[in-house]
């Protein structure tokens, strides 16, 4: 059986500290979709001749979710305050749990930043039950070679997190989750099944597909039912996408900037927590 999507959502063109991305959510009228709380989408070509630390976004705090970035074109550095100094290439997934609390840099290769080239990554924030938010943070860096990938002559599926298809994906979450990613040539057609207590958005990098008689084109997300069945689609053109699904929370969301708590007491402790150097220090290091 096919799920039926409830709306679908062109991202918006948003500026992020003179950074211009897609943002699918959140958007007028849809705050976020338990338990994913923010997807942003960033595709530029970089001009060349930048230093490593002019490019990308300096050291900032976390608390109490997991930002989660998919690379798909070009090279995205992480350094973080557990020492952390990893680079992720084409293919690759930077997990980060921030837990009780993370300072991080998203920095981009010194050949990249030097030579010029493209760049495409999506971040997209997963919320954490308030019993595990204050749990130590962790980062796990995940190539393509490292994530289980299902694969037919017309399409390629990698499982991130999750299971699907009886394959277990490369990441524990702290909550059920079936985070995919994926491409399907024209005419290729898939069909994904998603627990019937999951929340579910598919959202288009580019191409085209045909989903419950719907037509949805490059950006476009679409917002699942909560119901049994299969996220279900054929392409009318070659098409990359994004499948996050998972169990919701039920919880009440305090979030400000960069902190996701349940409430605004946590929320100013984080800030305290912040403003003291208790989320860690990182002083970065280049090539």
């Amino acid at each position: 059986m096919e799920k039926k999507i409830k709306q679908i959502i062109p991202a918006q063109l948003v500026n992020m500290g003179g950074h211009m991305l897609d943002q699918p959510l959140p958007v007028h009228g849809l705050d976020y979709v338990d338990p994913f709380l923010l997807i942003h989408h960033w595709k530029s070509e970089l001009p060349g001749d930048q230093r490593q630390q002019d490019a990308g976004v300096g050291p900032h705090p976390h608390r109490g979710f997991s930002p989660v970035t998919f690379i798909f074109k070009g090279e995205v550095n992480h350094q973080d305050s557990l020492g952390n100094n990893a680079m992720v290439k084409e293919g690759g997934t930077q997990w980060m749990f921030a837990g009780s609390g993370i300072t991080h840099s998203e920095r981009f290769s010194k050949k990249l930043v030097k030579n010029g080239g493209e760049l495409e990554f999506i971040q997209f924030w997963v919320n954490t039950p308030g019993e595990h938010k204050m749990k130590p943070p962790f980062y796990k860096p995940i190539s393509k070679e490292e994530t289980p990938v299902i694969e037919t002559d017309k399409s390629k599926v990698y499982i991130v997190s999750g299971e699907l298809n009886g394959i277990k994906g490369a990441v524990e979450t702290y909550s059920p989750q079936l985070l995919l990613r994926g491409e399907v040539k024209e005419s290729g057609e898939l069909e994904i099944p998603i627990p019937a207590n999951f929340n579910s958005l598919l959202y288009l990098l580019d191409g085209e597909i045909v989903a419950n008689e719907q037509k949805m084109k490059a950006k476009d997300m679409a917002v699942y039912e909560l119901e049994e069945g299969s996220i279900s689609f054929k392409a009318n053109k070659d098409t990359r996408f994004m499948i996050l699904s998972g169990e919701p929370i039920g919880e009440k969301i305090a979030q400000y900037g960069p902190f996701v708590m349940n409430n605004q007491t946590e929320i100013m402790q984080a800030l305290r927590d912040s403003q003291m150097g208790k989320m860690g220090v990182l002083i970065e290091e280049f090539d």
